[in-house]
């Protein structure tokens, strides 16, 4: 626990400034993958590890891909820490098979349990205002907005490993469907087709 601690103090610290990925998000991904490691006996240590640092890579701006700083910053903490190699690999196998644009095959269970978290807090109701807290950040507006549920986060209930993860996302992607559905029948309440001096 005294190794967990430390690195949630320093993750906090890092991530204060990142609004949509940050600590609050960390919290919740830390809180469901140690419900999911409990469940199916898989190992707490590398789940609440690489929970705790899977996107501790978005505290720095650039071009490469979060997931493998966040996988860098974890081999050498943890490294300095003095943590078995074995556990090592395994986080940041964990970190790097969570991201859904990577591309990283999740083949643990303590990884599939990672994924599994970290898109469950993509969905439902904490999904839909983290999916527009980051279009007000990247200026998008409704419809570009709407267009990344259809790519992205209506996709993933189908990407859950766990039997656990699959009825919790089930639920949280009929509430998404739910939102939108009330969204699109607003949108065309407020349609104007023929008013030639607003067009």
């Amino acid at each position: 626990m005294k190794l967990e601690e430390a690195i949630a103090r320093r993750v906090r610290e890092m991530l204060k400034e990142v609004p949509v990925h940050g600590w609050d998000h960390t919290l919740r991904v830390y809180a469901i993958a140690k419900k999911l490691a409990k469940k199916y006996k898989a190992d707490e240590l590398i789940v609440s590890i690489a929970a705790l640092l899977h996107d501790i890579g978005r505290a720095y701006k650039g071009k490469r891909h979060h997931a493998l700083i966040s996988a860098e910053i974890a081999k050498e903490w943890l490294e300095d820490e003095g943590v078995p190699k074995e556990i090592i690999n395994a986080v940041c196998k964990a970190i790097l098979a969570h991201s859904f644009s990577l591309g990283y095959e999740a083949d643990t269970l303590e990884a599939k349990i990672v994924s599994d978290a970290d898109k469950l807090d993509a969905i439902g109701a904490i999904g839909i205002a983290r999916c527009f807290m980051e279009s007000t950040l990247r200026k998008r507006g409704i419809s570009v907005t709407i267009k990344h549920f259809n790519e992205k986060l209506l996709k993933l209930k189908d990407l859950m490993y766990t039997e656990e993860a699959k009825k919790m996302a089930l639920k949280r992607h009929k509430f998404m469907l739910y939102f939108l559905s009330q969204l699109k029948e607003e949108l065309r309440e407020a349609t104007i087709d023929d008013d030639p001096q607003l067009l």
